[in-house]
């Protein structure tokens, strides 16, 4: 049976360092990174990735009040991503489109802000919000977005860990194969900043990024590097079935080549190599594919010290003699957005299908020879003589992997 071919159509999207496709674009090739520090609950100032979008485009200030920042962050991108296929979303039945938004965790801030706010009057519970319980359930940044979009299809969030933005266009791309829908709205979101928790639990771990030079704090594959640097964001896309897309004279930014999703079953934080290295290859067989075929493979590798050569591990196994393989990583400049992190890294490197250009990891000073994979590219983009398809890692603790192979559009 021939599947339907399945295209992306629209992106929308905020991060730490542009509120559009083409601002982020530009500054990752510029080298420009959006690290800052900002105010931690009981930890003071920490390194954080902030999204300086503004809510209220989209929502009114008592939506922003009694919503949830991921739910905020998910409205911006959908109404974006939207606004970009260019789609009559007016005439279109609202019960044939689905939203697929992945989502590393949810709740904590919620609870967290409502613990400390009634510990101001004695923990007395009768000053908790009765809006705790639709800010913290699973599927609210999806159950926002329908609310604010009056979507009447499905929409729920797919729970990932950090491969959670990757799983949201694989779980929307099955859909749209399905049938079950006609038109996706699909990605990641992360509001993960505005909880301590996620801060001390890393802490706990020595896996929290610090640098004088808040610019220079997320610095994968180099040998200084000393752990992630958290951050919010979110991106998501429009999909489509191709003849949908054709028949309405859409743009198409890329199609849906292959995808895999599997498990380590061997840590509950430490990556497995050997599991990732197998969801590259048969997201790679998947796609009908060799590893030559690829010629970016934008990296998950969040600047721990082992993780980041584990994924190397990985990745050398699998592009051995690939000479027009291209090797980077978006984390350099945004930090580590969790649930967004593959949806907006996947979004940094779509723009090179149109301008063959490579975008660089930045903040490389002394590169660790553990990391030194042959084409990766270091401080300054490169150009490439052909970029046919791109090959999205995203991973995600409990050990679950994701791999989306996404090519360039041939009708």
């Amino acid at each position: 049976m021939k599947l339907p071919r399945i295209v992306i159509t629209g992106v929308g999207l905020t991060a730490p360092n542009g509120n559009s496709l083409s601002e982020f674009r530009e500054n990752l090739l510029k080298g420009v990174a959006g690290i800052e520090r900002i105010d931690v609950r009981y930890m003071g100032q920490l390194l954080a990735g902030v999204c300086h979008y503004d809510p209220l485009k989209y929502q009114k200030k008592k939506e922003v009040r009694v919503g949830t920042r991921a739910g905020s962050i998910s409205i911006y991108c959908a109404r974006e991503a939207l606004a970009d296929s260019a789609v009559n979303f007016d005439a279109f039945p609202k019960d044939r489109i689905g939203i697929y938004i992945g989502c590393t965790e949810h709740g904590n801030v919620e609870t967290e802000n409502e613990i400390y706010n009634i510990s101001k009057f004695n923990y007395d519970t009768k000053f908790w919000s009765h809006y705790h319980n639709p800010r913290t359930v699973a599927n609210n940044p999806a159950g926002e977005t329908s609310l604010n979009l009056g979507i009447t299809g499905p929409a729920y969030t797919i729970g990932a860990a950090c491969a959670a933005g990757n799983m949201g266009l694989i779980h929307a791309a099955q859909m749209l194969r399905l049938g079950e829908v006609d038109f996706a709205l699909c990605g990641g979101v992360s509001e993960s900043i505005h909880t301590f928790g996620i801060f001390a639990g890393f802490k706990s771990q020595n896996a929290l990024a610090n640098h004088e030079d808040p610019k220079k704090a997320s610095r994968p594959f180099d040998k200084g590097r000393n752990g992630i640097v958290i951050s919010e964001g979110g991106c998501l896309y429009t999909l489509e079935r191709l003849e949908d897309a054709q028949a309405r004279g859409a743009k198409i930014y890329a199609e849906i080549a292959g995808y895999c999703v599997n498990s380590d079953a061997s840590d509950y934080v430490l990556p497995n190599p050997e599991r990732q290295a197998q969801c590259v290859r048969r997201a790679i067989v998947n796609a009908g594919m060799t590893p030559r075929d690829i010629h970016i493979v934008n990296t998950h590798a969040t600047a721990t010290p082992l993780g980041d050569v584990q994924e190397c591990q990985a990745i050398g196994s699998v592009f051995v003699d690939c000479p027009e393989t291209y090797i980077n990583n978006t984390k350099s400049f945004i930090g580590h957005a969790m649930g967004a992190a593959g949806a907006l890294e996947l979004a940094g490197n779509l723009p090179s299908f149109d301008d063959l250009t490579v975008h660089p990891t930045i903040n490389v000073d002394d590169l660790d020879p553990q990391c030194a994979l042959p084409g990766l590219v270091l401080n300054q983009p490169v150009k490439a003589k052909r970029v046919d398809a791109i090959l999205n890692n995203s991973f995600g603790m409990l050990g679950i992997n994701s791999t989306l192979i996404v090519k360039r559009f041939v009708a």
